[in-house]
């Protein structure tokens, strides 16, 4: 196959937003695994690490409905300079009390509240903003892109963050994640004002409720849009094995902490490599088969992880499960961005992702459960199941899925 220029990089202002996420997710994610680092070096309880998920999950939750309505009523590339300062100035917050060596947990969980929550209003106005840098045939292109940004990210990231706590300290991790915001900052000044549709402003609290109430509702009047939400939500839910990754690596494949985190990468390596295949597709067509194939896919995948004893084999599985959820990812927000109208993506995006990282969450929390009673292999093969049986679900009750094919107009 003969590589090309991705369509959607031929646009110049979503190349520019590309590049500058493309940093500051290696910032962003190599800062998460040295939270989690620094966490342990401060206290040996489990309990701290779990409670950094919750620190992240509940203001998006509080939050995210809010989010969605500023990026349909405001610019959201002001928004995006809003949100990003604050992350930056989290980052430069975390050295100082680090470098100063008066660091403490509820430092991290507070520092981290306030990271959700300018993430909230952050990832509405982010996602809002990719369909007016491309044409609608280039979309699922730039969705592409930007999972391959996010998904570089992830692997680069923890590797990076480990060889820069080794050499040069817990400090530096922060300090650079923070300067990572800046290629952000110079890609959205570059830019230039964006056109958008601005959703009609209404005056006090009620107004806000009234507006996001019509979120809700239009997100229920497409059987489309409601069921991807859902699908992605039962998918994440019932197929999160990376809570109990760490058992899998020590007391059931043997291996080392080199070895776990080879592991760890494994979902992104996969994710990656499928980014780069799509990337060169200019048209994806039968998208709801193709979504719902995928999703199965997931979790046949997660079911051989569970049942599997050979480390090649679980990599593989593991790296099969980022490939599949890479496809679904891409076509589920496909759906999403083109059937809705400018004026109120921000509040779907936003409800959507109250689906997206609830599910993962509460999934970990139901996998941890279950491994504690009936053991972690349990825990996931049970989990792969019931993702397939979910997908069987969601195709009966909304055939509209099962039939769309990417062309349909709003």
């Amino acid at each position: 196959m003969k590589l090309h220029i991705p369509p959607s990089l031929l646009h110049r202002r979503f190349r520019l937003l590309w590049s500058g996420l493309l940093v500051s997710a290696a910032g962003g994610q190599m800062q998460f695994w040295a939270l989690l680092w620094h966490i342990r070096i401060l206290t040996d309880q489990p309990i701290a690490l779990g409670a950094i998920g919750a620190a992240r999950i509940v203001p998006i939750v509080i939050f995210s409905l809010f989010g969605g309505l500023t990026a349909d009523t405001f610019d959201r590339r002001r928004v995006l300079f809003v949100t990003q300062t604050v992350r930056m100035g989290v980052a430069l917050i975390l050295s100082w009390l680090t470098f100063t060596g008066q660091i403490v947990l509820w430092h991290i969980y507070t520092l981290t509240v306030m990271d959700a929550i300018a993430h909230s209003f952050g990832l509405p106005s982010r996602q809002s903003l990719t369909p007016n840098l491309v044409p609608a045939q280039d979309l699922p292109n730039a969705f592409s892109m930007q999972s391959m940004a996010f998904t570089a990210g992830s692997i680069v990231g923890p590797a990076l963050s480990g060889l820069v706590i080794g050499y040069l300290g817990q400090t530096w991790v922060y300090s650079i994640n923070a300067f990572s915001y800046v290629a952000l900052f110079l890609a959205l000044f570059a830019m230039g004002p964006i056109e958008q549709q601005i959703a009609l402003q209404r005056s006090g609290s009620k107004g806000n409720w009234l507006a996001i109430r019509e979120g809700i509702d239009f997100i229920l009047n497409h059987p489309i849009i409601l069921a991807s939400m859902i699908l992605d939500f039962f998918a994440t839910f019932f197929s999160s094995a990376n809570a109990l990754l760490p058992i899998f690596a020590k007391d059931i494949l043997g291996v080392s902490e080199i070895g776990y985190g080879w592991l760890s990468a494994a979902q992104s390596v996969g994710a990656a490599l499928t980014s780069v295949i799509i990337s060169q597709i200019s048209v994806i067509r039968r998208q709801g088969v193709i979504l719902l194939m995928a999703v199965v896919s997931y979790g046949i995948w997660t079911l051989v992880f569970g049942v599997s004893r050979s480390y090649a084999i679980s990599f593989f599985a593991l790296a099969m499960m980022g490939a599949s959820d890479t496809v679904s990812m891409i076509i589920r927000n496909t759906i999403r961005q083109l059937q809705t109208p400018d004026y109120i993506r921000g509040r779907m995006t936003s409800i959507n992702q109250i689906f997206f990282m609830g599910g993962p969450q509460l999934g970990e929390v139901e996998a941890g459960l279950v491994a504690q009673f009936l053991g972690a292999p349990f825990a996931v093969i049970s989990g792969g199941l019931g993702c397939v049986l979910a997908v069987g679900w969601i195709a009966k009750r909304w055939p509209q899925l099962r039939t769309y094919q990417g062309n349909e107009n709003f």
